[in-house]
């Protein structure tokens, strides 16, 4: 029982960590947004918690960096797919899309 409790806490405070980060961007923050992604992470994985899906689209894929479009990834529709190209490393992650 103790198990689902603290998954449930984890899923939670993820879900915070992840609106602070959103609002830390938005106020030119990029280091102490990082600093949120990177938290969540930590905690996802110390609980066993996989990110969902809403998530891993906002989180660079090699540096872990948190995507704020025009201020740190570039976004682009093309042919199905939603291409995100992080400005700190270069990386280019790309989701499935439909219209």
């Amino acid at each position: 029982m103790g198990n689902k409790k603290n998954k449930r806490i984890a899923k939670k405070r993820i879900e915070i960590l992840f609106e602070e980060a959103k609002k830390a961007a938005l106020e030119g923050e990029l280091k102490r947004s990082d600093r949120y992604v990177e938290l969540a992470r930590k905690i996802g994985m110390r609980h066993n918690v996989p990110l969902k899906s809403k998530y891993k689209r906002r989180v660079c894929k090699t540096c872990y960096s948190y995507l704020h479009p025009s201020k740190t990834c570039k976004i682009r529709i093309k042919k199905g797919l939603l291409i995100t190209k992080c400005l700190k490393c270069g990386t280019i992650n790309r989701f499935g899309y439909k219209d």
